[in-house]
């Protein structure tokens, strides 16, 4: 188990588990300043039901390997949303169709998105700050 891991740290590994399954348009919003709900949301798609599926498995495992249960997860069945709850990361794995229709990138758009440049499934230890028109840009250095 890994103690005190920051957000980013938590996003970091979600990221790496969801590019593990080919996970398609992931997007990192910091939605602190704008609610209390948690800190972050990661959002992905999958071509299919079961690739939706598959990403959501691989983040599940993985986040569980490294000691973090998710509280609470929803939508599986159907594998057209699947919402996995980490408390303070959200992550929501959406069917491309099913992400188009509710746009929550529209609903989260004014907060700042988080970018990581790196493949590698180990948390970042120095990383680079960039600041970009809608967001921070991490680059692993490590």
């Amino acid at each position: 188990m890994i103690d005190k891991l920051t957000i980013k740290d938590k996003a970091f590994l979600s990221y790496n588990f969801a590019v593990d399954k080919k996970a398609l348009n992931i997007v990192i919003f910091d939605i602190r300043r704008y609610t209390s709900i948690a800190d972050a949301f990661l959002i992905c798609s999958g071509t299919s039901s079961r690739h939706v599926q598959a990403i959501a498995d691989a983040v599940e495992e993985g986040m569980r390997e490294k000691g973090i249960r998710s509280h609470h997860r929803e939508g599986y069945e159907t594998g057209k949303w699947i919402l996995l709850d980490y408390v303070d990361l959200v992550v929501h794995i959406f069917h491309e169709e099913t992400r188009r229709f509710y746009n929550l990138e529209r609903l989260w758009g004014d907060a700042e998105s988080i970018v990581f440049d790196s493949g590698e499934d180990t948390i970042h230890k120095e990383t680079v700050i960039h600041k970009q028109k809608r967001g921070i840009r991490l680059i692993d250095k490590g």
